[in-house]
């Protein structure tokens, strides 16, 4: 019997025998679902995905517009209510206390509302759910204090580091507990990210990540797989020398495999972590979708097919593909990732 993709996603990421690998388009830009759309003659995302054999939904309630009802109608961990430009000092910039975090407006997770989220993932079908919060937190923190202050403040203040990631995470993982209990076993895998590389190397160092994000990140794995979810990791960046920690952690699954950032050469991954984790990504988004043939693009597939093995499912290596990805390109793609 065939499986369905539901099946297929859950059996490749527990690493059993598969019949074939999955695919997932990702999640392109709002400016470049147009151009899909007239290219290949479909009005929604969920047509354009059956078009393609899309085996994966990617349904978080995070960023759905009525999961965080807060009555002044503020976001959640929302840089752009408190910064105009990224490099800005974020509001807790000058915080040197606990009580200076403690005066924060933190968010109230009883303003949560998941009717959303919910009734997407029963309208699933027969594919492979990825839901819960997103939780960069990472990033989130990164924008409370800025992203000097945040690094600098590793060495100076670690109390306060610590006292905001506690908010932070403490507010995510009671999201999350309210969620999984909520959504049962409507979904099949956690999926978070927070983007921990470079193009060359980590953004901290491996002792401040196993002092200020790895002891969070293995509660929200934990937290995960012990409601029966696998757990899917997003990071960009060469991260090839913490993944260990990630797979000790409790991650199932790697994505999305930057394929031109340091050390996370296809080859690599797979002769260091093949049989320990899945893989989710990887077709190169720098240079090869943006600039190589679609005759290209399925010989990398079919390269790839040959690294990876098995327990691979057939992404670019950032979800979020931007007009300059040719059309004709992503059907290759599709086209390569489903064929023998």
């Amino acid at each position: 019997m065939t499986p369905t993709s539901r099946s297929l996603i859950r059996d490749i990421i527990a690493l059993r025998p598969v019949p074939r690998r999955g695919f997932w388009l990702g999640n392109p830009h709002s400016d470049t679902w147009p151009l899909y759309h007239r290219y290949f003659g479909t009005r929604t995302e969920e047509e354009l995905r059956l078009k393609l054999g899309d085996d994966f939904r990617w349904l978080t309630p995070q960023y759905m517009e009525t999961t965080y009802r807060h009555p002044a109608g503020k976001k959640l961990f929302d840089a752009r209510q408190y910064k105009v430009f990224h490099g800005q000092p974020g509001p807790l910039a000058g915080a040197e206390t606990e009580a200076d975090v403690e005066a924060f407006d933190w968010p109230d997770p009883d303003y949560l509302d998941f009717g959303e989220g919910l009734a997407a993932l029963r309208g699933a079908g027969p594919f492979y759910r990825a839901s819960g919060f997103w939780a960069p937190f990472f990033h989130d923190v990164m924008d409370l204090f800025g992203m000097e202050e945040y690094f600098v403040k590793m060495h100076t203040n670690p109390a306060v580091v610590h006292a905001v990631t506690s908010r932070v995470c403490g507010f995510y993982l009671e999201a999350n507990r309210r969620f999984f209990a909520a959504a049962g076993d409507l979904a099949d895998g956690y999926f978070f990210g927070n983007d921990f590389g470079t193009q060359c190397d980590l953004l901290i160092s491996p002792r401040h990540f196993e002092e200020f994000i790895l002891p969070w990140f293995r509660k929200f794995t934990d937290q995960a797989r012990a409601h029966g979810w696998q757990v899917i990791l997003h990071s960009c960046g060469s991260i090839g020398r913490v993944i260990p920690h990630l797979i000790a952690a409790g991650v199932n699954c790697l994505h999305p495999l930057q394929a031109r950032a340091a050390g996370m050469e296809a080859e690599r991954l797979a002769r260091d972590f093949q049989g320990k984790v899945a893989f989710l990504g990887g077709i190169d988004t720098q240079q090869l979708l943006v600039q190589g043939s679609p005759a290209e693009v399925r010989a990398e597939v079919r390269r790839l097919k040959d690294v990876f093995g098995p327990w691979w499912i057939v992404s670019p290596s950032h979800e979020a593909l931007l007009p300059n990805v040719p059309p004709e390109n992503v059907a290759a793609m599709a086209e390569a990732a489903h064929a023998d």
